[in-house]
């Protein structure tokens, strides 16, 4: 045999085992795992007096309830130290069913990390749990308990939950109920519950400020407008697949850091880096417009460059959102002319005028929501009906949100886009 017919002979058969092989493998294609958040927490510092008790309580245990807005049979935690500068160590955690107000936890169940029940979350990470075989359905609470066996000094979390939340002293990570334990605010080191549910479609995350947040409601009852748009998903068979986080930060702002990280700087972690994500719906610029002139007048110029640079920084988010795949919905900025924290003038109007103008022409967008339109008093467009005004003349009353959820149109999320 020649060298030359060796040689093809080789090749045709190398030829042939790839064929194969690529054959096998579209008959057999790899089993994919979908996981989608059913509740989520934009992480930040939190700071001040609940921070201080959880400080000086040494080793103990938090329970947080959440609100779930998917259904699934199997779930996962993710576990954040985003701001922590050392180790976070967690001892023991469970979960179980609960509801919302109350610290009774219905067969708290362990959460493992790699099959054991303490982990170590390294400083500026976050981790998940092993999957928890627990059946969930959308519209319930559970309780996630996390033991710390160290004092918790730089703590990560959510200040804003409006959900009752408990510390003890010690690990009561498999107590039933916790009589004595401390009512704190916030939710700590617990960004995320995500399901594992193929029925799922995907996920909205409402990204914004505290309008966003729910600054008002009464505490544990789930009662933001990114909660009631959620029930009305749910009540929809064409969107009862949508999940809904829940990414707002009270005082956020879209340039610059407030109590939280801005949302140029927030957008990738708290939108893109979550899976499943189908659609992000923004509500946020008020806090930027408020504070340029909070403390003292400025001139034209100074207006002119805010309003630019704001819609700027939409575009650039519209491109970051649609380069992976993700539908952004845009809501207009909202009256608040009247407010005394702000006390914005004819300019700070002006400027909002025109940014929302750009929101509603600019076909940058895959969809717009006119809160702006939903809640102004047709009298006073620059100010807040007073029925959906909370009393500040800036956050809607109970009445304002529900309002706000029922501006979204459910025909905005009849398609969702590919799944990255």
């Amino acid at each position: 045999m020649t060298k030359a017919r060796a040689f093809h002979r080789a090749t045709g058969r190398l030829t042939g085992l790839i064929a194969l092989g690529l054959t096998l493998a579209a008959a057999a294609p790899a089993r994919e795992v979908r996981w989608t958040p059913a509740w989520g927490a934009s992480q930040m510092r939190l700071d001040g007096p609940n921070a201080e008790k959880v400080a000086k309580a040494g080793p103990a245990t938090i329970r947080q309830i959440v609100h779930l807005t998917a259904d699934g049979k199997t779930i996962r935690l993710r576990l954040s130290n985003i701001t922590g500068q050392s180790p976070l160590k967690i001892g023991a955690a469970t979960i179980g069913m609960a509801q919302p107000g109350q610290s009774n936890v219905t067969a708290p169940q362990s959460i493992l990390f790699d099959g054991a029940r303490d982990v170590i979350v390294p400083p500026g990470a976050e981790i998940y749990s092993d999957p928890i075989p627990l059946p969930v359905t959308r519209g319930r609470d559970v309780a996630v308990s996390l033991y710390f066996p160290e004092a918790v000094t730089t703590p990560t979390g959510h200040s804003g939950a409006r959900s009752t939340t408990f510390l003890i002293s010690g690990d009561a990570t498999a107590q039933t109920a916790l009589p004595d334990a401390q009512k704190i605010g916030g939710w700590w080191s617990l960004s995320d519950i995500e399901v594992r549910d193929a029925a799922q479609t995907g996920t909205i995350v409402t990204i914004g400020d505290s309008i966003t947040d729910g600054y008002g409601i009464v505490d544990d009852s789930n009662t933001r407008w990114p909660d009631e748009l959620a029930k009305r998903l749910a009540a929809s068979p064409a969107t009862r697949g949508f999940s809904v986080v829940n990414a707002g930060i009270g005082g956020n702002r879209v340039l610059l850091d407030g109590l939280g990280p801005s949302l140029m700087a927030r957008f990738d972690r708290d939108v893109i880096a979550r899976p499943g994500v189908t659609h992000a719906l923004l509500l946020e610029g008020v806090n930027d417009l408020g504070m340029l002139t909070r403390e003292h007048p400025v001139d034209t110029a100074t207006h002119q460059a805010i309003v630019r640079q704001i819609t700027f920084a939409y575009r650039q988010l519209a491109e970051r959102a649609h380069a992976h795949g993700i539908r952004l919905i845009v809501g207009t900025i909202t009256p608040f002319q009247g407010n005394d924290y702000y006390h914005p003038g004819p300019e700070t109007e002006a400027d909002r005028q025109a940014i929302n103008r750009f929101i509603r022409t600019s076909g940058l967008f895959d969809g717009v929501v006119d809160f702006d339109k939903a809640l102004a008093d047709p009298a006073q467009p620059a100010r807040l009906l007073p029925a959906y005004d909370c009393g500040d003349h800036l956050h809607p009353s109970a009445a304002g949100y529900r309002v706000m959820a029922q501006a979204v149109p459910l025909a905005l999320f009849g398609k969702a886009p590919p799944r990255r």
